[in-house]
């Protein structure tokens, strides 16, 4: 699919459309790019960018489907393994999704099935290489007003309201992740943690677990992000909240990814930096 990127000065555009329905899918971008959908559910900004100084693909990769019934689908995932092993698990386990949900006529309950379907086939398709690939994945599926997370790994679904609180956060796959969920360590001390990058659970591992979240409501102007760790791991969750939480879509994610690469390259005592490749999709209900 051709997919047409828009700066983030340029107002909002509608899902391209094929065969039916409409969606965008992105891998392998590696100059800053971001785009803006206005669809039936709401808003969504998707930007994605190699990580600096690499001269390697990029190793995520980017989905958002809207559904028959018009919901959305929005999915990113974050490839291991180095190079043309990681990119290809991170298409894989998109593709994978974006094929178990698109062009259904399904509802609610058989959307979540049609997703965890595709994980599982996600799953199967990166084992299939048989090369030491993984991808980390987080899938949002909104059916106004609600919303549900699935992911696997240190993939990101992060729920906030207008006024900066937060309702729902996954905890990620990791040692790090499940320490800080049990309270042994704070969000600063995670976000620098040197084992941070240790992940517990990947699509690509015969192992694989999928976690599911609540089905949560979603007030007027809440603001949902699904992110790979390249963001996480370069902008504190509070500087996330406050980011993203009000104000135009498009300059809020202009904002904070400008932040995360700006991290990136420089490093400053006390505050993240971690170079990665840095993708994630932001959505505003109304």
């Amino acid at each position: 699919m051709v997919l047409t990127v828009a700066n983030p000065m340029q107002g909002w555009d509608t899902l391209p459309t094929d065969s039916g329905h409409a969606e965008a899918m992105w891998t392998e971008r590696d100059e800053p790019s971001q785009a803006n959908w206005r669809t039936a559910a709401g808003r969504v900004t998707a930007y994605s960018a190699r990580s600096p100084h690499k001269d390697t693909p990029n190793e995520d990769a980017l989905a958002v489907v809207e559904t028959s019934e018009g919901g959305l689908v929005l999915v990113v995932a974050d490839g291991m393994g180095g190079q043309a092993a990681g990119e290809a698990a991170a298409r894989l386990a998109v593709e994978s999704v974006v094929n178990a949900v698109r062009g259904s006529d399904l509802d609610a309950e058989r959307l979540r099935s049609a997703v965890v379907d595709g994980i599982e086939e996600a799953n199967r398709a990166v084992l299939a290489l048989a090369n030491g690939a993984g991808a980390t994945l987080a899938v949002a599926l909104i059916s106004e007003p609600f919303v549900r997370s699935f992911h696997v790994g240190d993939a990101s679904f992060l729920l906030m309201g207008q006024r900066g609180r937060v309702k729902f956060e996954s905890i990620a796959h990791s040692p790090v992740g499940y320490a800080e969920a049990a309270g042994l360590i704070d969000a600063v001390d995670a976000i620098q943690h040197e084992e941070r990058h240790i992940v517990s659970n990947c699509v690509g591992d015969e192992k694989m677990r999928i976690e599911i979240g609540p089905v949560l409501s979603m007030a007027q102007f809440d603001t949902l992000l699904v992110a790979s760790d390249g963001l996480v791991d370069n902008v504190l969750p509070g500087e996330l909240v406050s980011g993203l939480r009000s104000g135009p879509l498009e300059h809020c994610a202009a904002e904070i990814a400008d932040l995360a690469r700006s991290r990136m390259v420089n490093e400053s005592p006390g505050l993240p930096s971690k170079p990665d490749d840095l993708t994630f999709l932001a959505y505003r209900r109304g």
